[in-house]
């Protein structure tokens, strides 16, 4: 059986079957947990420590709007008591697979609506990339496990507090770093359009070569019109990102080149879509923001 109709079979038992009692609990007696991306994989860690087990389904370089999870994947999310992933259309055909499941909930649905970005009629999913906002998701998040473990509320909350604190410190911090920068270089390009929040929250000009999902390629025209802009703003640095080909990013410095304008690769990739390695200073959703901005700071000012 060829794996993708495997995947889409399993998939199709996913939407029309309860997960609940699917399989056993786990052998620690803890609730299991799967999360869809590294930064929510973080936020649950960072709540609920060791009165769960977890596992991640997309690790460092996976591209979650591309993501087709294997029948391992399938079989996790089966095992699961508790399914956390992101919504916004983030996860792509499984954003409908997994709002039919009864374990699963979407850490963004609690999101105010006059807060999230459009892209042409859906929600922009990447509001990791507002700080504040991502303080927001981590309140999902607490209610959801809360919800999972009732008896430990009180521990829960009082980790969701700690670290909320922690991300409203660094989004502070992000915007002083930031500050840095000149007001006349604060103009961003990268693989694709996933730092709209981040450009709205910290005051930087964002233009991305592919849409806010990978899955819409960059075409000539937009890579002329990235160009264009490039060289009459006298850009500094393009950014490439972890997971993405470079392709797009090397044919926009061909053509700058070209017309006597010499830009720059940014000396390190930005993580966009997931994080760094996990013994890497990326490999957290707090150290991921701080390498950004770093990078960010370096290439701009």
């Amino acid at each position: 059986m060829p794996s993708s109709f495997a995947c889409r079979l399993a998939l199709l038992f996913l939407m029309s079957i309860p997960l609940t009692g699917c399989a056993p609990p786990a052998a620690t007696g803890r609730p299991h947990v799967v999360t869809t991306v590294g930064m929510l994989g973080d936020l649950v860690r960072q709540v609920a420590g060791d009165d769960v087990d977890w596992t991640g389904l997309m690790g460092p370089g996976v591209d979650p709007h591309l993501y087709k999870p294997k029948e391992s994947a399938i079989r996790k999310m089966f095992a699961a008591d508790r399914i956390c992933y992101l919504g916004l259309h983030l996860e792509g055909k499984m954003d409908r697979v997994l709002s039919k499941s009864h374990q699963a909930r979407a850490a963004g649905r609690g999101l105010p609506p006059e807060l999230l970005l459009d892209d042409d009629g859906e929600h922009d999913p990447h509001v990791w990339f507002d700080v504040s906002l991502w303080a927001m998701v981590l309140d999902q998040v607490a209610d959801d496990l809360v919800e999972l473990l009732p008896h430990r509320e009180s521990v829960l909350r009082e980790r969701a507090d700690r670290y909320r604190q922690e991300l409203l410190a660094l989004h502070a911090e992000v915007k002083r770093d930031l500050a840095a920068i000149p007001k006349e270089r604060r103009v961003m390009v990268t693989a694709h359009d996933a730092f709209r929040y981040f450009g709205r929250a910290y005051d930087l000009e964002v233009v991305g070569l592919q849409g806010v999902s990978t899955a819409n390629q960059a075409g000539l025209r937009k890579v002329q019109e990235v160009v264009d802009l490039v060289v009459s703003r006298r850009v500094k640095a393009l950014f490439l990102e972890s997971g993405l080909p470079p392709a797009g990013g090397e044919a926009v410095l061909a053509r700058c080149h070209s017309r006597s304008h010499p830009v720059n690769i940014a000396s390190e990739e930005l993580y966009s879509d997931a994080l760094g390695p996990p013994d890497s200073p990326a490999g957290s959703y707090v150290g991921m923001v701080r390498h950004n901005v770093r990078v960010i700071v370096d290439a701009l000012r």
